[in-house]
């Protein structure tokens, strides 16, 4: 599969610091979302500041023509971008969506969405995420959203 590069090195796995155990942390809290096990999504990387989610599509996912719902689309993206953002709070926080604003850019008619979420700015109380969503069709990516997020971190 044709695999997009990230906007910049700037928002690149890595790029700010991650607390202790963040991977397991997200493993663990994942597990429990039962809208991912609905929706058949799977965590399929998380690093400093990034997670990935990945949907491959069934007929029950779709809109009206055939392509990944928007709300479907929306809910990965929103996790995505939420564990990214989990990976640099306190071990012993809890993360919560404040708000977010997606544009979808292109219909999401395709065999699999792939979400990845990057931190952009990590306060202490606030965290805010940008996440791109790609379509895979025929093996290739294609961007067909990008979202802006806002996290609060719930000590």
């Amino acid at each position: 599969m044709s695999e997009r590069p990230p906007a910049s090195a700037e928002h690149a796995p890595g790029a700010c610091a991650a607390a202790a155990d963040y991977e397991a942390r997200v493993r663990a809290s994942f597990a429990t979302q039962g809208i991912m096990a609905l929706l058949g999504a799977t965590l399929q990387a998380v690093g400093p500041g990034h997670c990935e989610i990945r949907l491959p599509y069934r007929p029950q996912l779709s809109q009206q023509d055939g392509f990944f719902h928007a709300g479907v689309t929306s809910t990965i993206a929103d996790s995505a971008g939420g564990y990214a953002g989990y990976t640099v709070m306190p071990a012993d926080s809890r993360v919560l969506t404040v708000e977010y604003k997606m544009n979808l850019v292109a219909p999401a008619r395709g065999e699999l969405l792939v979400a990845r979420g990057n931190v952009l700015k990590a306060g202490r109380t606030l965290v805010v995420t940008r996440v791109d969503v790609d379509v895979v069709a025929a093996g290739e990516a294609k961007l067909c959203a990008t979202l802006l997020q806002t996290l609060i971190c719930m000590q």
